[in-house]
């Protein structure tokens, strides 16, 4: 099959279109998928720096990425709720898994992998699982009450973008935080009571902060007592006024994962594409992302 190959860690440059070995019928308790489309994330532009090869179980030569959307080719004989012909989605923590999904074909384990939304292209759901259960994970571990305010930085961003529509969904008050006039609309469009910009946050005024965007100074926002929870780790908020303060590691989910893509279907929740690519022009996708103002996923189609 074809597959995106990083040869070595560097720039956009290493990745190439190479020929790999097909994976073989999956173990009973995993499923085959045809790859409709994969998305590109930050971290796949981190690990192809070799920013995470210190806790990676794979070296380069290796397949990056961690969405899949896809067809069931072939299912183990333990999977009992996915079939031969399923639209699927999934999320591959590739650099555990060794499994990257910048492939014609990916083997998974079918508890990562759930139903695709119906009501999606094939293609576009690639745009769900890492963003979706980011944000789903992060609110979480935020585990603020119903009624609560929370902020949420980089709020038209993917995994921001879904973050403000799950706390509307949740009964959460949102204060966006955008860097651009031209975002206002959209993340009152996506659900957010209010916007305000890096310059104008409020003072110890949210009951929560859910930071996506790197901006560690966010957590002025919140109020003596309240809580902050961040899904970058290098720049985490310092503690102060008695805020809590957590790190969300995104983690593999299955159920978590059918869930979100029900909420999709129902129309509660609205997923953004902002371009499509082929995986010969991975190194492309690679290059709009980490030129930042993407808006929405970036995917590779085979």
């Amino acid at each position: 099959m074809r597959a995106v190959v990083l040869t070595t860690y560097g720039g956009p440059e290493q990745l190439s279109m190479r020929d790999v070995p097909e994976p073989v019928m999956p173990a009973p308790d995993a499923v085959l998928i045809r790859t409709a489309a994969a998305a590109v994330n930050p971290v796949d532009l981190q690990t192809r720096a070799g920013l995470h090869a210190g806790h990676s179980t794979v070296r380069p030569p290796m397949v990056l990425g961690w969405d899949v959307a896809g067809t069931v080719t072939a299912v183990g004989s333990d999977v009992t709720d996915l079939r031969v012909g399923d639209q699927v989605v999934a999320m591959s923590a590739q650099m555990a898994t060794g499994r990257g999904t910048y492939a014609e074909t990916v083997a998974l384990p079918a508890g990562i992998v759930a139903p695709a939304p119906a009501s999606l292209t094939p293609a576009h759901a690639a745009a769900l699982p890492l963003a979706g259960l980011t944000a789903r994970q992060a609110l979480d571990a935020l585990a603020l009450p119903e009624g609560a305010s929370v902020l949420i930085t980089g709020a038209v961003g993917s995994v921001g973008g879904l973050a403000v529509q799950l706390a509307r969904l949740s009964g959460l008050s949102v204060v966006a935080q955008v860097c651009a006039r031209r975002d206002e609309d959209e993340a009152l469009a996506l659900g957010a009571d209010r916007v305000v910009y890096p310059e104008d946050l409020p003072e110890a005024e949210v009951d929560g902060l859910l930071e996506t965007a790197g901006d560690s100074r966010a957590i002025r926002a919140v109020h003596d007592g309240g809580r902050a929870v961040t899904i970058v780790p290098s720049r985490v908020p310092a503690g102060e006024r008695g805020i809590q303060v957590a790190v969300s590691h995104v983690e593999q989910d299955g159920p978590g994962l059918r869930a979100l893509a029900r909420l999709v279907d129902a129309g509660q929740v609205r997923l953004r594409i902002a371009q499509e690519f082929t995986f010969e022009a991975a190194a492309e996708a690679h290059r709009a992302l980490a030129a930042g103002g993407v808006r929405g996923k970036l995917l590779l189609l085979p």
